[in-house]
């Protein structure tokens, strides 16, 4: 591992913003503190700073040489609303509020690589250090580039990173193509004609339609879809009556629906509304349905990829890249960035959790764990390789 000398020579200092950042989490659109204390650390190492684009997103602009190229990398600052299991030195402060997603570490990250940048500047053009607010479910890449990220700060090329447990501390996984899903909910009433349970003749049945469209539901993925493609339908919430003699007026389904292209997404909403549709007039009753498209499906881009993965065996070794790891059904908003600019998106093994100092939770250090933390062995390797990054694409 060529990890960067200096980096690894103030790891502590930056170590200690992350366990700062971790022990105050803030959720999404609420990253004042770690924004002003993003901001700050930025400017003590002599970085202009623009805030306010995504509401409390951070936007470093770091410049050297004449070169109008530029690179942009995206690090995401927000928690997420779960209680802390882990009684350690930095756990969080909030109830209900914890960094059990590594957001701290990837903005720790980010910042160890802009104070380098900063102090040495082999590179000619710019390089925008994107801290982004709001990715755990708000949407945050969206909203940055709505207050006009890439139009006003145009760059060639975004890349993102996200600590990944299950891959061995240090070690990178990518692919070209779909990495990671769109996520998407649907929420659909059947309504129907309450009466006596003794006397369902007299009433419409929601209940029982809502049980024959979740079971037609299913032929979507196995007979709509193609079996060279993946995708997920899952119904996690029926909702229904109120006691055992009376068949309700209505019955709710909720879920949701993962997919690794658009076209995928386009037949399953479609299938599913029109299922909905005809079996609840099949049985008398009428239906509501309402599908929110969330986060489109990542994909990285066949270029930025490959550029990525040179520089990543450059700095880690063959032997700990995997350019084909397995894709995953999880969502993340940096699919938006992707959808405007080409780019690439990293996983970096977090270990197994046997990182995670004493008096952590006993649950397994997966994210959105209340057991989890962020590998601080891993600040000099992502900083690194966004230095690196930086540094190759500005030659």
């Amino acid at each position: 591992m060529k990890l960067i000398e200096p980096i690894q020579q103030y790891q502590s200092e930056i170590q200690a913003i992350r366990r700062d950042i971790h022990a105050h989490p803030e959720l999404c659109y609420e990253e004042v503190r770690t924004a002003d204390l993003v901001a700050s650390q930025l400017q003590q190492w002599g970085i202009p700073v623009v805030r306010g684009l995504g509401k409390t997103g951070v936007l470093g602009i770091l410049k050297n040489g004449d070169s109008p190229r530029a690179i942009g990398l995206r690090a995401d600052m927000d928690a997420l609303p779960l209680q802390e299991t882990n009684t350690f030195a930095h756990a969080s402060v909030h109830e209900g509020k914890m960094h059990a997603c590594g957001h701290d570490g990837h903005t720790a990250m980010l910042l160890a690589a802009a104070r380098y940048l900063s102090e040495h500047r082999h590179f000619n053009g710019t390089v925008y250090l994107i801290f982004q607010p709001a990715e755990e479910g708000g949407a945050g890449a969206r909203a940055m580039i709505e207050d006009g990220l890439f139009r006003d700060y145009p760059m060639e090329a975004v890349f993102g990173l996200h600590n990944w447990p299950g891959l061995a501390a240090g070690q990178f996984g990518v692919r070209s193509g779909a990495m990671m899903a769109s996520s998407n909910e649907f929420y659909v009433t059947v309504r129907g004609k309450g009466c006596h349970a003794a006397q369902p003749h007299r009433g419409t049945d929601p209940v029982m339609t809502a049980v024959q469209m979740v079971q037609s539901w299913q032929t979507i993925i196995s007979r709509n879809a193609s079996p060279h493609e993946s995708a997920v339908l899952s119904v996690t919430q029926i909702h229904a009556g109120s006691a055992t003699n009376i068949v309700p007026d209505d019955a709710t389904i909720c879920g949701t629906v993962r997919t690794y292209s658009n076209e995928m997404l386009d037949l399953i909403e479609n299938r599913m509304r029109t299922i909905a549709e005809h079996t609840a007039a099949a049985f008398g009753a009428s239906v509501d349905f309402r599908f929110k498209r969330n986060y489109p499906p990542l994909i990285n881009h066949e270029a930025e990829t490959a550029f990525a993965v040179g520089v990543m065996r450059e700095l880690a070794g063959d032997a700990m890249v995997d350019a084909d790891v397995e894709p995953t059904m999880g969502a993340e908003d940096f699919a938006f960035m992707l959808q405007h600019k080409p780019g690439c998106y990293v996983f970096l093994g977090n270990g197994d959790g046997s990182h995670r100092d004493a008096g952590h939770g006993l649950g397994p250090c997966n994210l959105h764990n209340p057991s989890y933390d962020f590998n601080d062995d891993l600040i000099p390797v992502g900083a690194s390789y966004w230095v690196r990054l930086a540094e190759t694409y500005l030659k």
